[in-house]
């Protein structure tokens, strides 16, 4: 997954500093990829760079909160309506962006997983059609990974259809801001 897109969707949420956006990627991925505070700062000067992110003035803590821009919620809306290649996948990307979607505002989770269904289906039936050639005598390699390609995408399609019948249910929690806490601990501390 892009850690870019992480937090572009993270700040469609509402402005953030470095520490929150990290404490809010493993909260909404599950901690099933924690992130490098710098990391974060890293992707954070390449989206302010690319217009993408704007950097607010410095609260009294010294802390730098960043807010999307419109070229960057342009962005994100083309992530989320964007399927996942299915060629590069070190982590699950799909299953993050889906937790994302679910928490980032505006985004039609049904659409993405529409999306999804779509381009998986698209691939399925493209390895069932190379599955049907003739075999050579040195295919079985091939074969056998034409098979998990095929087994992975017909997975990818069941999971799919598992989410969708959980949105049906799913009563989304009411949104919540990011934490000031820490932010408000530093102004104690300076009273």
């Amino acid at each position: 997954m892009s850690i870019r897109h992480g937090l572009l969707a993270l700040l469609e949420r509402g402005p953030m500093y470095g520490y929150q956006l990290r404490a809010a990627f493993e909260e909404s991925t599950g901690a099933t990829w924690p992130l490098n505070i710098g990391q974060v700062y890293t992707t954070l000067s390449r989206l302010e760079r690319d217009g993408l992110v704007r950097p607010l003035p410095e609260n009294d803590g010294g802390q730098r909160p960043y807010e999307i821009t419109d070229s960057g919620r342009a962005e994100l809306t083309v992530w989320f309506a964007t399927p996942i290649s299915r060629t590069d996948r070190p982590r699950d990307e799909l299953a993050i962006k889906l937790a994302l979607a679910l928490t980032t505002p505006g985004v039609d989770v049904r659409a993405v997983v529409q999306t999804q269904r779509t381009a998986t289906m698209r691939a399925l039936q493209e390895y069932t059609r190379l599955k049907t050639r003739e075999a050579e005598p040195g295919d079985m390699p091939w074969r056998l990974v034409l098979d998990a390609m095929i087994f992975q995408a017909e997975a990818e399609i069941r999971w799919l259809d598992h989410c969708e019948t959980s949105l049906v249910r799913y009563t989304p929690p009411p949104a919540k801001a990011p934490d000031p806490a820490p932010y408000e601990q530093q102004q104690e501390v300076k009273s």
